[in-house]
């Protein structure tokens, strides 16, 4: 409730370390780790109750909705936020680029063995 003014249970929160600007990001300007050359983005915390309650709202694996969560974390991360209509289009485009990429549709079930 602190954060966005929403008392109800969440699915996933994000906690950045940096503000970017997103599809702004640039190597040269944000302070990389010299030893070992990364980035930290800062903290994700994923409910993985309500990740298996959505997936199965959904109709698909709690898999795949986790790893839904973490690209949807991951852009908030990166400056990336969903407050207004434009936003919204913006973020759900590059979650889905993503997704895609990494061949999660919605219809793409784990093997959990």
């Amino acid at each position: 409730m602190d954060q966005r003014g929403i008392d109800a249970p969440t699915d996933v929160l994000s906690f950045p370390m940096f503000s970017f600007t997103p599809g702004a990001f640039s190597a040269e300007t944000i302070p990389v780790d010299p030893d070992t050359n990364l980035l930290p983005l800062g903290d994700i915390a994923i409910s993985l109750e309500r990740a298996r309650a959505q997936a199965e709202e959904y109709g698909h694996s709690a898999e795949r909705e986790v790893a839904y969560l973490t690209v949807h974390s991951v852009l908030h991360l990166l400056g990336y936020d969903h407050g207004s209509e434009e936003d919204r289009a913006r973020m759900r485009e590059r979650e889905e680029d993503i997704l895609l990429s990494l061949g999660l549709t919605r219809e793409v079930e784990f093997d959990a063995g």
